[in-house]
């Protein structure tokens, strides 16, 4: 197995585990990864943790199973590497990438397809596919113009420039940058804390903020979106004992239901 699934205080942490090829993704793997996260759903885990052991986060898909001018590219990314970036945008709980080293191509996908993504300082981040002659893909297009803009999207597209850790919180194409010996225990705090808090209301939220990007969801709409979502946190445990210890003026303690 070349990615491994860890559960542990309600946090489920997806490890990419075949450093020395860089995390670099295979077909196997994806196979791994769909069965890893059905694993933390079955688990009811309330954050989501994506890392990579070694060096690097993703150095990209493993170049070695391509098959240049044969293989079927549109069949590829439809079917096997488009719904696995979908499944971890749609994880039902918060869900946090800790990158480090190379994260390129699907490795790019994977980690801004998560909520939150905290990089170290030295990371690097972007397109190669300048240099392969291959069209940016795994959702990288989307990615890159939500948070850089147009003009920094076809920038990064047309050099294959790399963005460090620091540079790209600068740019926002992620959430922070931090000191590479901190960056998994960072990640591990703020993923706890997380899942400790009232999940069923955060995903009512994510799936307010999926609709905003997917569907250009206007303020009246947004208005609707959040009373219906308001309706149904109003009905949880989470929400009668945030209102309980509010009123005891006590800390709440949330079960995600």
């Amino acid at each position: 197995m070349n990615v491994e699934l860890i559960v542990a205080d309600s946090t489920a942490e997806i490890v990419l585990n075949r450093p020395g090829k860089m995390n670099a993704v295979s077909g196997a793997m994806i196979k791994e990864l769909h069965q890893c996260l059905d694993q933390a759903q079955q688990a009811s885990a309330r954050a989501l943790i994506l890392r990579g052991e070694g060096p690097a986060f993703c150095a990209g898909r493993d170049l070695t199973e391509a098959d240049p001018g044969q293989e079927d590219a549109r069949l590829i990314l439809r079917e096997v590497v488009s719904p696995l970036i979908l499944r971890i945008a749609d994880f039902p709980a918060p869900t946090f990438a800790a990158v480090q080293g190379a994260c390129l191509g699907i490795g790019l996908g994977l980690a801004l397809a998560c909520d939150v993504v905290y990089a170290a300082e030295d990371a690097k981040i972007g397109s190669p596919f300048a240099r392969l002659g291959a069209v940016l893909d795994s959702g990288g297009h989307a990615f890159f113009v939500a948070r850089a803009g147009a003009h920094r999207a076809l920038e990064l597209i047309y050099t294959g420039r790399l963005l460090s850790g620091k540079e790209a919180e600068a740019w926002g194409l992620i959430n922070r940058s931090v000191e590479k010996a901190t960056l998994l225990e960072q990640v591990r705090s703020l993923a706890k804390a997380v899942a400790s808090g009232p999940t069923r209301a955060f995903a009512e939220s994510k799936r307010i903020v999926r609709r905003i990007e997917d569907e250009r969801a206007g303020f009246r709409q947004v208005l609707d979106l959040e009373a219906e979502a308001q309706g149904i946190a109003g009905r949880t445990a989470d929400y009668k004992e945030g209102i309980s210890a509010f009123l005891q003026k006590r800390a709440p303690h949330f079960s995600g239901r």
